[in-house]
C-alpha cells in the first residue's frame, strides 16, 4: 500500500477515465467535422467553399484525440490493445483510408479549379463516409461482444448507419451555429434528419446492450441503482424532444440560439457515452477482459502518468485556443 493506496487499483481506474474522456472529446469534436463532410453532397457546389471553411481551423486538431485514445490503450492496456484492433483489423484499415483521403482531399480540392476540384469534394465526401461507417461498425460489434456472427454484423451496419446521421445532425447544428443565409436555412432540414438517426442509434444500443450481456442488464435494471440511472434516459429523450421543437423555429431573425443545436447534441452525446462507460466498466475487451487485468506494471503507468500530465494540457490548451480565434461565422474560404 502507498499514500495514494493501491496503485494496481487506481492506476487503471485513472487512465481508463483518460482513455474515455479522449476518445468522448474526439466523437464530438471529429463528429461535427465528419458531419460536414458527409452533407458536402447536398449542398450547392458555391456554398461547399462556406461548409469547409466552417471545419478548415479545426479538423485536423480535432484527430489528435483519436490519436491519444489509441495511444492510451496501446501503453495502459496493451494486451486489450492487441485483442480490439486485430479483431477490428479490417474497418479499422477502412476508417484510416477514410481519413487519409479526407486530408488528401482537403488539401488538394483547393489545387484544381472547375472539375477537378468537384472531385476532390467527393473524396471528401467519401472519406468522412468511410470514416463515419468504419466507426460506427466498430461500435457495433464492440457492443455485441466483439463477436462475429450474421445478426452481430447486421447490427454493426445498422449502428454505422446511424453513427453517420448522427455525426450528420451535430455536423448540420454546427453548420447552423457557424453559417448564415440560405445555407443555414437549409441546415435546419438536415439537422431534422440526421435527428432520427441519433434516435436510433441511441434506442439500438442501449436496448442491445442489457440483451447481450446478463451482467449489464443487472447494472441497469436492478432495484435500487435503476432509479438514479433511469436519469440518463430521461434527460436524453428530453434533449430530443427540445431539440425537435427547437428545430421549428430557428433559425431565428436575429440568430441568436442558432448555438442551441449544437449545444443539445454535445449533451445527448456526452450522456449517450457516460451510459455506455457505465454499462461495460470495469470491462475494456467486453466480458473477457477488465482494465485491471489488462493494464501494464503500475510503475509503467506511473511514469506514463507523469508525461499525460503534461501532454494533456497542453492538447487542451491549444484546442480550445484554436476554438477562441476562430469562433463566430465561417467566412470566406481563401488559400492566398
Amino acid at each position: 500500500m502507498t499514500l495514494l493506496g493501491d496503485p494496481t487499483v487506481w492506476l487503471p481506474v485513472v487512465f481508463a477515465g483518460l482513455m474515455a474522456l479522449s476518445i468522448l472529446i474526439y466523437v464530438v469534436l471529429d463528429g461535427f467535422d465528419l458531419g460536414v463532410g458527409v452533407l458536402l453532397p447536398f449542398a450547392e457546389p458555391d456554398q461547399r467553399d462556406r461548409m469547409i471553411a466552417s471545419i478548415g481551423p479545426f479538423w485536423d486538431a480535432n484527430e489528435t484525440w483519436l490519436v491519444l485514445a489509441v495511444g492510451l490503450l496501446l501503453v495502459a492496456f496493451p494486451a486489450a490493445h492487441g485483442e480490439i484492433l486485430s479483431t477490428l483489423y479490417l474497418p479499422v484499415a477502412i476508417m484510416l483510408l477514410g481519413l487519409i483521403l479526407r486530408g488528401v482531399a482537403f488539401e488538394f480540392r483547393a489545387k484544381w479549379p472547375g472539375k477537378g476540384k468537384a472531385r476532390w469534394d467527393q473524396a471528401f465526401f467519401a472519406g468522412s463516409l468511410l470514416t463515419s461507417l468504419s466507426q460506427g461498425f466498430m461500435l457495433g460489434i464492440y457492443v455485441m461482444g466483439l463477436q462475429f456472427t450474421p445478426w452481430t454484423l447486421l447490427f454493426a451496419l445498422g449502428v454505422g448507419v446511424c453513427l453517420t446521421a448522427g455525426y450528420a445532425f451535430i455536423g448540420a447544428a454546427w453548420l447552423l451555429m457557424k453559417t448564415e443565409g440560405e445555407l443555414q436555412q437549409r441546415t435546419v432540414g438536415w439537422a431534422k434528419t440526421g435527428l432520427w438517426g441519433v434516435l436510433g442509434g441511441l434506442a439500438a444500443v442501449s436496448l442491445a446492450s442489457p440483451l447481450v450481456s446478463p451482467r449489464i442488464f443487472d447494472k441497469w435494471f436492478s432495484l435500487p441503482e435503476a432509479v438514479p440511472l433511469a436519469v440518463l434516459p430521461l434527460a436524453s429523450a428530453a434533449i430530443l424532444a427540445a431539440l425537435w421543437l427547437a428545430l421549428r423555429h430557428l433559425p431565428d431573425s436575429r440568430d441568436r440560439w442558432s448555438w442551441t443545436p449544437f449545444a443539445g447534441a454535445v449533451a445527448l452525446f456526452v450522456l449517450a457515452f457516460t451510459g455506455l462507460a457505465y454499462s461495460f466498466y470495469p470491462y475494456v475487451v467486453p466480458e473477457r477482459m477488465t482494465v485491471f487485468e489488462a493494464a501494464s506494471a503500475p510503475e509503467s503507468l506511473f511514469l506514463i502518468l507523469i508525461g499525460a500530465l503534461f501532454v494533456l494540457p497542453m492538447i487542451l490548451a491549444y484546442t480550445a485556443l484554436a476554438y477562441v480565434i476562430f469562433r463566430g461565422k465561417a467566412t470566406e474560404l481563401r488559400y492566398d
